[in-house]
């Protein structure tokens, strides 16, 4: 299927996905609500904290508001294109509705990650928007295009980070009976996004910073406006991106050769 096949599916799931949270409006204000208290939540912890330091890990108030609306940023836009369809994937194998997504006229893994769209986590992506806007202004950073530019790609690839480890539990379910479990683990540990890099020492610094690169997903972002490019971490950041991509595809597809429908 060519390039422009794939934008008019991921279009018409986007409109299904609208058109249903309108068919359920309680259900999208509230998740919204839930959402935004949680960031709040996270909000007011820093504020908390900084009334008692005024540095964690040599990060300033502001700065540490940059990183953690960039995580926010980063996990928003998971939650809201991914999580569900991912989390459903599992479940899709073991019922054998699986068969749904081969019988699609486009390539599997694209129909099993973008059929639904959870607007009540893209509708927050906003909030993690203004908050990264105000820590900027607060700062007195005038990034340029290219800083923006850097930043964006930073972000996209943490995306594919967090994108490709999700893909990798879920393909788990192929040998295995259930992978929540190992979902809802990963989401725990997407939370230390939010912590400066320089706070990992010893084997924490191994492993959430250069094993599982939980922590450099939002860290390399933040320090992209902050100190500019560099390309050590860039060159990390942008090939655990690739790594993980092809890890979770190469156990996806080799999941898919073992599968075995509800119909066989």
């Amino acid at each position: 299927m060519p390039l422009i096949g794939y934008l008019r599916l991921w279009l018409a799931c986007l409109r299904y996905s609208a058109v249903r949270a309108m068919m359920f409006r309680f259900d999208f204000i509230m998740w919204a609500l839930v959402e935004l208290f949680w960031m709040g939540v996270n909000l007011l912890m820093v504020s908390v904290i900084f009334n008692h330091t005024s540095e964690i890990g040599g990060w300033s108030k502001p700065q540490m508001l940059l990183l953690l609306g960039t995580s926010m940023l980063t996990q928003r836009l998971l939650m809201g294109f991914f999580w569900s369809n991912l989390f459903e994937m599992g479940r899709n194998i073991r019922s054998g509705t699986f068969d749904f997504f081969l019988a699609q006229p486009g390539n599997p893994l694209f129909m099993v990650s973008t059929r639904k769209v959870d607007l009540d986590s893209m509708a927050n992506v906003t909030v993690a928007l203004g908050l990264i806007i105000y820590a900027v202004r607060e700062l007195g950073l005038q990034p340029g295009l290219g800083d923006i530019a850097l930043y964006s790609l930073a972000v996209l690839c943490g995306l594919a980070i967090h994108y490709s480890v999700l893909l990798l539990t879920a393909s788990l379910t192929f040998w295995t009976i259930g992978s929540q479990g190992l979902e809802g683990g990963y989401f725990t540990l997407t939370e230390f996004s939010r912590l400066p890099r320089e706070v990992f020492k010893g084997a924490a610094n191994i492993v959430f910073v250069w094993i599982l690169p939980a922590v450099v997903v939002s860290n390399v972002p933040a320090r992209a406006l902050l100190d500019g490019f560099n390309p050590t971490l860039f060159a990390w950041l942008v090939g655990s991106a690739v790594l993980w991509l092809f890890i979770a595809t190469s156990v996806f597809k080799r999941g898919l050769k073992r599968y075995a429908s509800a119909s066989s």
